[in-house]
């Protein structure tokens, strides 16, 4: 079985943060898939200096603590410097993910290795899978086993991605998990607006191919009410439609499994 990272773009309120981890909480058990919470507690990488960046460094990770002590699961968020690798490990955060467009700085690599926790490195836009052995091997040079690659398109053009997905079984080849950043990949970045554009109506397309082609994990960011989200809203999953996909991707792993033991 595929594990799940999902959840908003950004903390955007206790509330709604809440609401969205017990929702994917109860679908995941359903479908008995492995789940880890994601959420960013800061957003660095915004195009305009007016964006959303979060509800307070501290706030955010103290709530993704909370989350996972009372409701059991996993959490993962992003982090972007090596101050930020020792903060958010000091508030049991179980997953350090390293943005795509940071997956080279060695430093950020070390630091987040230092911490001992999981680590997943999303694979540059502008990187082979090839390449990312050796943003694998920075952590694991450094002392720390636990890594994990995140394929999430290639950059093609100015304002597009393109998924190959001959990236995951590749990326496989260098003995970790691979996952699928499902939501991102449909990104459409560098829009005149300031504001990062999508295309949400290809998420399950994307989504069962990745299945198909055999990852181990699926990254996707949802929402309530993707339209007013604070982050990313343009290609972020509708929460409604999350437990019908999940039903046909589940359906979907355990038909290529019956293929695969016969």
């Amino acid at each position: 079985m595929f594990f799940l990272m999902a959840g908003p773009c950004v903390i955007e309120g206790e509330e709604i943060t809440w609401s969205i981890a017990r929702k994917l909480k109860d679908l995941t058990s359903k479908y008995k898939i492995p789940f880890i919470f994601k959420a960013s507690y800061k957003k660095a990488n915004r195009s305009k200096i007016t964006s959303f960046t979060g509800i307070g460094d501290r706030e955010g990770l103290a709530l993704l603590q909370s989350i996972r002590k009372e409701l059991g699961v996993a959490v993962v968020t992003d982090i972007h410097s090596t101050a930020e690798a020792e903060l958010a490990a000091s508030y049991d955060i179980d997953v350090l993910q390293i943005p795509a467009f940071l997956c080279r700085q060695t430093e950020l690599l070390q630091a987040a290795a230092a911490t001992g926790k999981w680590v997943n490195i999303k694979k540059g836009q502008f990187l082979s899978p090839e390449a990312m052995v050796f943003a694998l091997q920075k952590v694991k040079d450094s002392g720390n086993p636990h890594v994990m690659l995140t394929e999430r398109g290639s950059q093609f053009g100015y304002s597009d991605l393109v998924v190959d997905f001959r990236s995951i079984p590749k990326m496989q080849k260098f003995g970790c998990p691979v996952v699928m950043d499902v939501t991102h990949s449909l990104q459409k970045p560098n829009q005149v607006s300031g504001v990062t554009g999508g295309e949400p109506e290809l998420i399950p397309y994307i989504a069962r191919a990745a299945v198909a082609v055999g990852a181990d994990g699926l990254f996707m960011e949802t929402h309530p009410d993707p339209a007013h989200a604070l982050s990313d809203g343009a290609n972020m999953l509708n929460l409604s439609l999350m437990d019908n996909l999940l039903a046909q991707l589940v359906t979907l792993r355990n038909t290529i499994n019956g293929f695969n033991a016969i």
